[in-house]
């Protein structure tokens, strides 16, 4: 692990995130729900492509198709894609295997995940990473997937001092109101046609982790 003060929002660059016009610090996590394929597909080809660009580590959990599948996709979006950089500073991997390895969706261990890849691009010489998550595999049943709004939550702290930069995808067909509520309650920005506008229904993480504590009141 890294042995350098963490950097305050304040000290933090500005990176561009390809689909919007405005600059973002980098650590920005955001929720993209969509129900328009068209728009994801640009909105995530911009964003690949701007941390490529960036010189940014990036990283892509794929759902809704094979790796293979995906980086065919990304080309045919004009994602410039060297095959020689694959698994240095990109990478396609399934979603379900990284969020869930043994069958089960571990917060801690997927905390963990996150931040090391943040810490690899420091060490292999990138200015930062940035990664993208298809969500879907969480409705799959999985031990644990019930989980899913803590680990966003402590994503927000995570952040704080790991700023890697974050776009978790949700299909607003594939999940119920109840957990598209939750999810925005743990996402301080969110993305919106195609640009990131804050989000009114943030809630901090101490906070909503307090609540998920005192449960729910008689």
């Amino acid at each position: 692990m890294s042995t350098q003060a963490a950097p305050t929002s304040e000290s933090r660059p500005m990176i561009s995130l390809g689909f919007d016009t405005e600059p973002y610090p980098m650590g920005t996590h955001m929720c993209f729900i969509f129900n328009n394929e068209n728009e994801r597909r640009w909105v995530m080809s911009q964003y690949i492509q701007s941390g490529l660009d960036a010189n940014e580590q990036v990283c892509y959990f794929v759902d809704t198709m094979s790796p293979e599948d995906m980086k065919k996709w990304m080309r045919e979006q004009g994602v410039t894609l060297p095959d020689e950089l694959e698994g240095r500073q990109y990478s396609f991997l399934e979603a379900e295997n990284t969020y869930c390895p043994d069958g089960t969706f571990k917060v801690d261990r997927m905390i963990d995940t996150v931040g090391e890849a943040h810490y690899r691009s420091i060490r292999e010489g990138y200015v930062g990473a940035r990664g993208t998550g298809e969500m879907t595999w969480s409705t799959r049943g999985h031990a644990g997937s019930e989980n899913l709004a803590e680990y966003e939550c402590r994503l927000n702290i995570l952040v704080r001092t790991v700023p890697i930069t974050a776009v978790c995808q949700y299909d607003a067909q594939r999940f119920d109101g109840a957990t598209l509520y939750d999810i925005l309650s743990v996402h301080p920005m969110m993305i919106v046609h195609g640009q990131v506008v804050r989000n009114p229904y943030y809630v901090e993480p101490e906070v909503f982790l307090a609540g998920k504590t005192a449960g729910p009141q008689a």
